[in-house]
């Protein structure tokens, strides 16, 4: 187009770009389709800028989006803060697992917003994220905890991009730092074989037997009930798991809730008796939120029974003869102390619960398990390290791995590689073997 008909501003054919001299504004404008709005309306943006080659660039800038169909949608902007908290709470939660929400809130919240909030959401840099991590690891954090920050930067940002509220993931541009996983080591034989020796030897240890031999995770072992057991066919169903969950409240001012609990008064450092052992808490500032614990009407929170970690974790296990026999052994041991406890007795079906019936906290579990560990004269090792165990045996039996995939519920077949670990026995019978073969006469 000419510049003389630019600058009069005629009229460019539909869905065709114009540019031109803008009187009224005093600078050069550009237009740009760039698809139809929800109402059907052609979507037309438009570019201003002080001189002729500057809004020619963008506008040229603008149409390789469009073809590339990476235009940003158009209304409001979002920042960083708001749309990551949109996300959080109206998006994710309503479709992940509790867990997986309490550590998509605990990266936004700790990290992501303190860090990155007051950034508009499609300014971002990749750079913004690597220098995010590396402060995080230079305050002490472990590089395992960054990459949980930055997992969740790339869902949050790729959801944005999934509705074109950004052009690109920034986060999934960004390196995260590199983390080295610990080195697991299973338990030998004879280690097991002392394991279960003196679990058998207290009260309810029969499911640290259930750990070593079915893999089963800390939250699925004590959330096991006497109803998931088929006595005819020896089935056990893993279906459900016990969590602890945080406390939320319930009431509609949390601000004024369990105020009693949570205000602290001043002290005087001088003549204060407790300051002189530790400091003393500051007061509260005004808008102070106390704990929901002490909400009158507090919800979702304390130990739940709630699905398993995954639809593959949902499975039938057929028990072997005398696990089957311990667990008979072990009802009729607690169906002693229900008739003992009388009307104290809580009847969750729990297949191990406490002396009333009600069920075992993963913290009582986890200090009994320590205790067992410190008892067998066994090496200091995690509640989890019990499931590496139980997948390790199954790799020495030589499962085919299919079913290994369905025995410890696994949905990817690279579960493998993490939980499946070459033991000192697998290494000397290697060493048999290549001694067999290769120096055999």
């Amino acid at each position: 187009m000419p510049r003389k008909q630019r600058e009069e501003g005629t009229r460019a054919p539909n869905g065709a770009s114009s540019i031109y001299f803008g009187k009224y504004e005093q600078c050069w404008v550009g237009r740009v389709t760039v698809g139809l709005r929800d109402d059907g309306r052609p979507d037309r943006r438009t570019i201003k800028r002080q001189t002729e080659s500057e809004v020619i660039d963008a506008v040229r800038k603008l149409e390789q989006k469009r073809e590339a169909g990476t235009v940003p949608k158009p209304g409001s902007k979002w920042r960083v803060e708001k749309w990551l908290i949109h996300w959080l709470e109206n998006i994710s939660r309503p479709s992940v697992k509790y867990k997986a929400y309490q550590a998509y809130r605990t990266a936004i919240h700790r990290h992501l917003v303190p860090g990155l909030g007051q950034h508009w959401l499609d300014k971002v840099e990749p750079e913004r994220f690597e220098k995010l991590y590396a402060g995080m690891l230079a305050k002490g954090l472990k590089p395992a905890y960054a990459h949980q920050v930055h997992r969740t930067a790339v869902t949050a940002w790729g959801e944005a991009l999934r509705r074109g509220y950004v052009a690109r993931n920034p986060a999934k541009l960004a390196k995260a730092p590199r983390i080295e996983e610990d080195e697991v080591e299973p338990f030998e034989a004879e280690e097991i074989q002392r394991l279960i020796k003196t679990a058998l030897s207290r009260r309810n240890g029969v499911r640290f037997v259930v750990a070593l031999a079915l893999g089963t995770r800390q939250g699925e072992s004590i959330g096991l009930k006497w109803r998931r057991l088929n006595s005819k066919t020896k089935v056990l169903m893993i279906a459900r798991q016990l969590q602890r969950r945080t406390w939320e409240h319930g009431c509609e001012n949390p601000h004024k809730c369990g105020e009693k609990y949570h205000k602290v008064k001043p002290c005087n450092e001088e003549t204060c008796k407790r300051h002189k052992r530790r400091p003393c808490p500051p007061p509260c500032p005004p808008d102070c939120t106390s704990h929901a614990r002490w909400c009158p009407q507090r919800k979702n929170g304390g130990l739940v029974d709630a699905e398993v970690k995954s639809s593959a974790g949902r499975r039938g296990i057929v028990l072997p003869d005398q696990l089957f026999t311990l667990l008979k052994q072990h009802k009729e041991a607690q169906e002693k102390e229900r008739a003992h406890a009388g009307t104290a007795w809580e009847d969750g079906d729990w297949m191990f619960a406490q002396l009333n019936g009600r069920p075992i906290s993963p913290e009582q579990d986890l200090r009994e398990w320590k205790q067992l560990l410190a008892d067998a004269g066994v090496r200091n090792a995690r509640l989890h390290d019990a499931r590496h165990t139980a997948a390790t045996v199954l790799l020495l039996l030589g499962i085919p791995e299919r079913a290994v995939m369905e025995f410890m519920g696994w949905s990817n077949p690279a579960m493998a590689k993490r939980y499946q670990h070459v033991t000192a026995v697998l290494r000397n019978d290697i060493a048999r073997q290549l001694n067999g073969f290769l120096w055999s006469e």
